[in-house]
């Protein structure tokens, strides 16, 4: 017999937090790593081989962290720009790592004939605590708009508008784990007032696309470029992976900008999400890495070669 979920420890059932289970719920957020030693250090090796910049600064009490950004040392006017992005959500541990190993392995492969820009770790107070939410209990991920209520968007809108309309391709890299289905979707219910609907995780990688402005065959080329490294997550009974219809194989839709997504803050013709499954039993923290660093490769290399 299936029993109802145990209610999230705080607030009310159908009631939104107010400030007071806000307050608690970060009462009970601890720093479990350093973005200093683990982020900052590894950007600042690359700091001799590509230009680096600050293009924010977020201050949480105690806690300040300076916002990174890595480019071509070579950028020139005349040359696509490619976005790459990770962390936006701080626990998805491959989004930042996949970024960095990109940078270091690869993005000099890419040397006049593209210009990278990266954001590594957009949500770095998220990263130490290993959480979804800033400190507000806002999802930046649903805040890439302008009347969007997280910093972390708001910082990174600020260094990608000059190049919005320019943009080629963005490439957003998360992760879908297990603790979305056992501590962050309860927690958005419980915070939103609503109830929990269990749901499925996904055992692979997978990408969304965009549902206004869909590019299947980039998509599969990531997916086919991907599964060299890592498997691909099946749909379903339903034939749906984590709730969404499938389009393709390993791809869904959602409506990047009405949602408020990272993927949607440039005017890029190639947009995609990626989604790495960290927690299955066939993959190693490694695999995860270079499944990310894999997927900006053919993301670059697919936009490189389309008319």
């Amino acid at each position: 017999m299936n029993t109802a979920p145990a209610p999230y420890p705080i607030g009310k059932p159908g009631t939104p937090w107010g400030e007071v289970e806000r307050a608690e719920w970060l009462s009970q957020q601890t720093r479990q790593r350093s973005y200093e030693s683990d982020v900052l250090s590894v950007i600042e090796r690359l700091r001799p081989r590509f230009d680096v910049k600050e293009y924010g600064h977020l201050d949480y009490g105690a806690n300040h962290y300076p916002l990174m950004a890595i480019r071509s040392r070579d950028w020139r006017e005349d040359l696509p720009v490619v976005l790459i992005t990770g962390g936006v959500h701080g626990y998805e541990t491959s989004g930042v790592h996949g970024a960095l190993q990109f940078v270091d392995q690869h993005a000099e492969d890419y040397a006049g004939r593209v210009n990278l820009l990266v954001a590594p770790c957009v949500s770095p107070w998220a990263y130490e605590r290993i959480h979804r939410w800033n400190p507000n209990a806002v999802d930046p991920n649903r805040s890439f708009r302008d009347d969007g209520l997280a910093d972390e968007a708001a910082a990174l809108m600020r260094l990608v508008a000059p190049v919005r309309d320019h943009a080629l391709m963005h490439i957003d890299l998360h992760e879908t784990t297990d603790t979305d289905e056992t501590e962050f979707r309860p927690a958005l219910a419980a915070r939103d007032g609503k109830p929990f609907e269990p749901g499925e995780i996904p055992d692979g990688f997978y990408l969304v696309d965009d549902s206004e402005s869909p590019e299947p065959e980039f998509q599969q080329a990531l997916i086919e470029a991907v599964e060299q490294v890592t498997h691909i997550a099946p749909a379903d009974g339903n034939g749906e992976i984590f709730g969404s219809p499938v389009a393709a194989r390993g791809v869904i839709q959602y409506p990047l900008k009405q949602l408020g997504l990272c993927a949607s803050i440039t005017s890029a013709p190639y947009r995609t999400t990626t989604e790495v499954y960290p927690d299955s039993a066939r993959v190693t923290p490694e695999q995860c890495n270079a499944a990310q660093a894999a997927a900006v490769c053919a993301a670059i290399d697919y936009v490189l070669v389309s008319p």
